[in-house]
């Protein structure tokens, strides 16, 4: 069975971790820190925003390719994929080294975990209701 829906999200996400990585490189290449922060706070927030996508979208990504294979139906899978999609594009912005409390870090994360819980109650689900 082919993953079409989940191809689709990991194919954007896919996109959104490449240029949170390659922001994480240009912040270095405008310094001389090769390893670490070195209290940089351009370099600080620029791999925290990489470093938060590092930490939520593989495991919520690994759950919606198995709510598909077990035959979720098409449009549970477009809103959980499409819900992941915009979290992960707003929380970046949210990450500022003088703010903790910003509308974009409070949304993206609270998306990304409901999502997550979401793809992990739809497989309980799924398990138990066959």
């Amino acid at each position: 069975m082919a993953l079409q829906v989940t191809s689709l999200y990991a194919a954007l996400l896919g996109l959104i971790g490449i240029v949170l990585a390659g922001m994480v490189g240009r912040a270095r290449s405008r310094t001389t820190i090769s390893l670490g922060e070195g209290d940089n706070t351009a370099i600080v927030e620029a791999n925290r925003r990489h470093m938060n996508w590092v930490e939520n979208v593989p495991i919520t990504l690994l759950l919606l390719a198995m709510v598909e294979l077990n035959g979720a139906p098409k449009g549970w899978l477009h809103a959980l994929g499409a819900s992941l999609l915009i979290a992960r594009l707003i929380h970046p912005f949210g990450i500022d080294f003088g703010k903790m409390n910003t509308w974009q870090r409070g949304a993206g994360a609270g998306l990304s975990f409901l999502v997550t819980i979401a793809c992990a109650a739809t497989l309980l689900w799924q398990t138990f209701t066959r």
